[in-house]
This record gives C-alpha cells, structure tokens and sequence, in this order.
C-alpha cells in the first residue's frame, strides 16, 4: 500500500507478469480506480508500434504504464528487450490527479520486478521514442 492509501489490484500484478514472462502483451496502462484506492489495469495492448502506445498516453490526465521496449544499438549486438515503468503526469492534468499519482507510485513500483528504466513524463517530447531510445541504450533514465 502506498503513502496515499492506495493498493495495487491482484489484476495489475498477473498483467505485468503476463507481459514480463508469457510476452503476452506489449503493452499495459495502469489507472487508479474511480474511488482513487486501487491500482487497476486501464487496458493492455499486443500493439508493436511505439506510436500506438503513444496515442493511449491522455492528453490531460496521469496514468502509470509499462511498456515492453525493443532496440537494437548495432546490428552485431541483436536485439535487446527492457521493460519500461512510465509514470505519465501531464502539466495540464487536475493538481489533485497529479499529487494522488505521484503519491501512489512507489506502491505499483515496489510491485512491480524487473523494471529496467523509469521514466517520469510531463509532456510527449519527455517519451518520444529517440528520447526513450537514449535512456534505456545509456542505461540511465
């Protein structure tokens, strides 16, 4: 449970599990519930393309997502797989959002094993995939 009060929904667990283990989806987006006391799955998504996770990120409310990330530096190395924990929080989202999600996020994180990157997002520019790309290639977000 989180400073906030709020717990992580045994959905998100077996979500996260489903995309680190089976690879069952690439994607998934965390929401709080509308009573704000839980953590629950919002969707989850087997799209590949980085923009269409974009497109789901809300223009103007907070949300937690992690995202099953794909690169390849050069091509002798192959391909690399991490796992990327986002918390979304745009400017213009309500204040109150912002302080619950910010509040509420170690509780999903703490949860969560084997997030390699996290990234804390404001704006699109802060999760454009060249942006992400440079964090998780470096190892540092």
């Amino acid at each position: 449970m989180s400073r906030s009060g709020v717990a992580v929904a045994d959905e998100s667990l077996s979500a996260f599990n489903d995309l680190k283990l089976g690879k069952k989806y690439k994607f998934i987006l965390f929401a709080l519930n509308d009573e704000k006391t839980e953590i629950v799955v919002k969707e989850t998504s087997t799209d590949q393309s980085y923009d269409a996770f974009l497109e789901k990120l809300p223009e103007n409310d907070c949300l937690y997502a992690v995202y099953d990330f794909e690169y390849e530096i050069n091509a002798s190395e192959g391909k690399r797989s991490k796992i990327i924990f986002f918390t979304w929080s745009p400017d213009v989202a309500p204040i109150r959002s912002k302080m619950v999600y910010a509040s509420s996020k170690d509780a999903l994180r703490r949860a969560l094993n084997g997030i390699a990157v996290d990234i804390q997002g404001t704006d699109f520019s802060e999760v454009s995939y060249e942006d992400v790309l440079d964090k998780v290639s470096r190892g540092k977000a």
